[in-house]
């Protein structure tokens, strides 16, 4: 993938394909520590100890419409080739922790990408799932939770398209603005 907010997007679409209903998605951009670690945990079904095993092989997947499962082996392939690794912790019935860990000057590195376009498609994908998203640099920390929102808006829903674009503005400016105090 040519950006890393896709692997994001990915992996919490298998979140919600779990049943989580909270995730978490917590970037640490560190220039001090040469790293950009990407956890996001979620509160759905979990993995067995096989699967965890298993996920990671592009020729393993729990879909029944396809044979191949190619989104966490391609994260784990980009890590890798930056100086990284992906680390995986679940539970069955308690939820995934999926924890990556990129050297941030790496030649290699994707860029982060349109993390606020990310998070709208991610609140539009019709699902009531709370997300949680935590941005920290090395000067500071953005926070964006869904809840906030929801209680901010008083009743209108959060999926109407003038307020998805809001929420992506305002995620987009927040880690601009983080960014740029580096």
């Amino acid at each position: 993938m040519k950006e890393i907010s896709m692997h994001i997007l990915d992996i919490t679409m298998n979140s919600i394909k779990a049943d989580a209903t909270l995730v978490e998605i917590k970037i640490e951009d560190s220039i001090k520590n040469n790293w950009l670690k990407i956890t996001v945990t979620d509160n759905g079904r979990g993995m067995s100890e096989e699967v965890i095993e298993r996920v990671t092989n592009p020729f393993f997947t729990t879909r029944t419409t396809r044979k191949v499962g190619l989104g966490l082996p391609m994260l784990k392939e980009a890590c890798e080739r930056c100086g990284g690794y992906l680390k995986i912790e679940s539970e069955l019935g308690k939820g995934t922790k999926v924890f990556c860990c990129f050297e941030r000057d790496n030649i290699d590195r994707a860029p982060l990408g349109n993390v606020g376009e990310t998070i709208m498609t991610i609140i539009n994908s019709g699902n009531n799932v709370e997300l949680i998203y935590i941005h920290k640099t090395d000067e500071g920390e953005f926070v964006f939770d869904t809840k906030e929102v929801k209680k901010i808006l008083e009743g209108m829903d959060i999926n109407d398209m003038n307020v998805l674009l809001w929420i992506k503005e305002y995620i987009n400016e927040n880690i601009k603005n983080l960014v740029n105090n580096q």
